[in-house]
């Protein structure tokens, strides 16, 4: 069964989702920065435009384009930030 996710206003949208191996959300995020928490590993690709990343434990803000990726331990919080709309699938666990 699919569960759709909407946080920040309605500025994240996320389809929940099971792969053959694990649960998975594809959404989109409206430009603008936002924070998560991480209550297990999580694994963010990003599938159409480009984010910035501020990780764990990093003092700088990293870019991530179209096709890359980043992982973010369970129990943490990191910050995201976009200038225009980005797409984006992330597998959990």
């Amino acid at each position: 069964m699919l569960k759709v996710n909407e946080y920040f206003d309605g500025k994240v949208k996320s389809i929940a989702l099971q792969t053959e191996t694990l649960p998975a959300t594809v959404g989109a995020m409206e430009a603008g920065e936002y924070e998560f928490g991480t209550s297990q590993r999580e694994v963010m690709t990003v599938v159409s435009g480009s984010m910035d990343a501020l990780l764990p434990g990093a003092t700088e803000w990293a870019t991530f384009n179209a096709g890359d990726s980043f992982e973010v331990a369970a129990n943490v919080t990191f910050q995201v930030k976009m200038a225009a709309q980005v797409a984006y699938f992330c597998t959990y666990g």
